[in-house]
């Protein structure tokens, strides 16, 4: 697709359930930053939008978990919130949708498989989501994010990587960094024993040991997760 095509258009409307009072918010939420460059287009392409939705996601899951699932401990909410935000699992509403079908991309990108790509596909569907919500209001934003958000939320979540789960919880506020520091290196080298330190900004959050660095790194973000209140 190189172009908006209208009924194109009326096709996604169907699949999101929602109607465009203005379709240039969707042209915009379909349009990559490649699409844009390579055509010299006047008009933004998607990427302020995915700021927007992100943030509008973030409220809309936080207010559900909040009145729905307030039976949850903190811990288990935030670990829940998290996959339910993450790339992963937005890659996967997208995919639900045929987004990739009706992003706008540019040559370089299509070669190499953006349409597919779970970046792309997930920045795109935050996108949307920003769309519809300066269309219609945070209603019909939370209508449509509800539509996938429920069935993920009532899913226990098993851990199986700390570092990308203390990641997905961390990127939410731009402002926090993460970064892993080998403090300590011990032991002959058939049977050597590592230290690091997790740090959130300039604080340690947690500390752990193995018999490799990436092994300590997993353990000293468990360690940081258990800090937070979330637990396997």
């Amino acid at each position: 697709m190189n172009h908006m095509d209208m009924t194109e258009l009326a096709r996604f409307e169907e699949k999101i359930d929602y109607h465009f009072k203005n379709p240039a918010l969707l042209e915009i939420a379909f349009t990559h930053s490649s699409f844009k460059n390579e055509k010299s287009l006047k008009r933004d392409c998607n990427e302020r939008l995915e700021f927007l939705g992100d943030s509008v996601l973030g409220v809309v899951s936080a207010d559900y978990f909040y009145h729905q699932l307030s039976h949850l401990p903190e811990g288990e909410m935030t670990k829940r919130r998290a996959a339910c935000v993450c790339e992963k699992s937005l890659f996967e509403f997208a995919q639900e949708i045929d987004l990739g079908k009706y992003i706008l991309l540019g040559k370089g990108e299509e070669r190499t498989g953006g349409r597919c790509r779970p970046s792309i596909l997930a920045d795109a569907f935050e996108a949307v989501i920003a769309a519809i919500y300066l269309d219609g209001g945070l209603e019909a934003a939370r209508t449509f994010i509800l539509r996938f958000l429920v069935t993920v939320a009532n899913q226990p979540v098993r851990i199986s990587d700390y570092k990308t789960t203390l990641q997905e919880i961390i990127q939410k506020n731009p402002d926090e960094h993460l970064t892993y520091v080998l403090v300590a290196e011990s032991g002959p080298d058939h049977q050597k024993r590592f230290e690091v330190e997790v740090h959130l900004n300039s604080n340690v959050i947690g500390i752990g040991t193995g018999k490799s660095k990436k092994a300590a790194e997993q353990n000293a973000a468990r360690k940081a997760l258990e800090l937070m209140g979330i637990r396997e």
